[in-house]
């Protein structure tokens, strides 16, 4: 029977041979997974989790993205709600944020995953900022829909059915309006409208999917009624 040291030594020759087969990025990250300690995930510091997802493929680090979007999702949050207008806009940003940071660990251009919680803070006030002046081109655009509309002759061949429409559009949440406006009225591209608001396409066709599935059950249940 082979003593425990000899294990230990065959186990680290292997470990070597395996090593000496892979490219230098690769071994790295052989490296990090057969030495990762099991350290439960509640109890690691934000920095080793960072690294973690920095050193795993896409998709394959799920409990330390969950863990790290745990940690900071909350927080970005309290800080959407003390320099945005209202509590959506709040829930966006700690989704984009924490989709940006994850996104950027994966792509390892984080440069110092230790300092994790201020590449989030700096991207929460670069993101914040960018809603911000979101809101003030809706603002804008707001106007001009409603200049727009009081010009609108009520004796012209085109009729706009108001009673149900308007209502309806002014029941569902402002950014999702906003984005209506931007697609159907200035008839905006989805990149120009996330470049107006100051977020990315993929968000602003979810947005528009659920504002018009809103629209679409409000106007049919004021037709029934």
């Amino acid at each position: 029977m082979k003593s425990v040291a000899t294990h230990s030594d065959e186990l680290v020759v292997l470990r070597r041979e395996r090593r000496q087969r892979l490219t230098p990025f690769a071994s790295r990250r052989y490296v990090s997974r057969v030495t990762r300690p099991s350290i439960p995930l509640a109890t690691r510091a934000d920095g080793v989790l960072a690294r973690e997802i920095a050193a795993s493929e896409a998709g394959e680090a799920p409990a330390a993205e969950t863990e790290l979007y745990r940690r900071f999702a909350p927080r970005i949050r309290l800080y959407g709600l003390k320099h945005l207008s209202d509590r959506g806009a709040a829930d966006d940003l700690a989704q984009q944020v924490m989709l940006v940071v994850i996104t950027r660990l994966r792509a390892g251009e984080v440069r110092d995953p230790d300092q994790i919680g201020s590449f989030v803070l700096g991207t929460s006030r670069m993101m914040a900022a960018g809603q911000r002046r979101g809101e003030r081109r809706r603002a804008a655009l707001h106007a001009r829909f409603d200049a727009r509309e009081e010009m609108v002759d009520g004796g012209s061949d085109v009729t706009l059915d108001s009673d149900r429409i308007a209502p309806c559009l002014a029941a569902i949440r402002e950014r999702e309006r906003t984005i209506l406006l931007l697609t159907f009225y200035a008839e905006k591209s989805t990149h120009e409208i996330a470049d107006a608001l100051g977020t990315t396409p993929g968000a602003v066709r979810v947005s528009r999917h659920r504002a018009l599935a809103s629209m679409r059950d409000c106007i049919e249940a004021r037709r029934a009624s």
